[in-house]
Formats: structure tokens, sequence, C-alpha cells
């Protein structure tokens, strides 16, 4: 009798185990460990007038390669502007201070991601670093609305 409850009690242990390393490998494939586990990263801040369709969790990259993901996004109450948080891998540690964070869709219609362009500046990117100059999402509607506007001026000028 004890032999069969020391083997269930086994049996629960390796299941729990088996459950732990499933929940591990799906917060790896869907992006949620790099917000669960913050090891191997450093914080940066950009502020942006218009962030389009950003979300926590869009890409943060550098020459088209992802080095890190959006961990906050919230609203600056003074200057009414968008405050974009972002996890970076540890490993790159060549970003200048005078970066430049652009917001860009993959594809027509795609997500939206933040590209980052590094600067001659020697001065280095550290952990609680804010990127100065930035490049907020074009809007496609906006670009249409006024794509219309200056079309219905321009035929309104020439009547």
């Amino acid at each position: 009798m004890i032999s069969r409850r020391v083997t269930e009690t086994a049996v629960g242990f390796f299941m729990l185990a088996g459950l732990a390393a499933l929940l591990m490998l799906a917060l790896k494939v869907s992006g949620l460990y790099a917000l669960v586990s913050t090891e191997g990263q450093y914080h940066i801040t950009a502020k942006f007038t218009d962030i389009g369709n950003l979300k926590v969790r869009s890409r943060v990259t550098v020459s088209g390669v992802t080095i890190g993901r959006v961990s906050r996004i919230a609203l600056d109450p003074k200057t009414l502007q968008a405050v974009v948080s972002m996890n970076v891998n540890d490993t790159i540690k060549d970003l200048s201070s005078d970066s430049v964070a652009s917001i860009y869709t993959s594809g027509l219609i795609g997500d939206n991601f933040i590209a980052l362009e590094t600067g001659p500046s020697e001065d280095r990117l550290k952990d609680n670093s804010e990127i100065e100059e930035t490049n907020s999402a074009v809007i496609l509607e906006k670009l249409i609305g006024q794509f219309l506007f200056n079309q219905a001026n321009s035929s309104k000028e020439k009547s």
C-alpha cells in the first residue's frame, strides 16, 4: 500500500513539473516571458505625439532585428504625449544617446513597431534613459483625410 502511494505522489510531482515546463514554454513562445522577466534587459523610454496602433509587447528593432519589446504605454499629463517604455536586451550596448525612435508599420495594415536608429554620439543609453528625438506614427486615415481636404480646397480655388 505504501509503494502505491509513493508512486502516485511521484507521478503527481512529475505532472506538476511537466505543466510548469509547458507554461514556461508558452510564455517564451508568446513573447510574454519578456514582460514577466526583465533579467538581461535594460529600460528606456521615449515620448511620441501619436503612437498610432502601437501596443504593449510590440517589437523594438535596430536595422530590422528585434532587440526588445514595448513594456508600457502611458500618457504624460503635462505634455499630453504618449510615454512608451521599452525593455531592450542588455547585449545591445551600442545605442547612442542621440538615437532616434520612430514608429513604423509592418506592411500596409500590419502591426506598429519601434525602430531605433543610432546617432554619432559617443555617449550611450543606459538603464532608465530617455530617447529625446522621436518620429510619431504615420496614420493612413490622416493622410487620406489631408489628401481629400487638399483636393476639395484646390477644386474650390479653381472655380
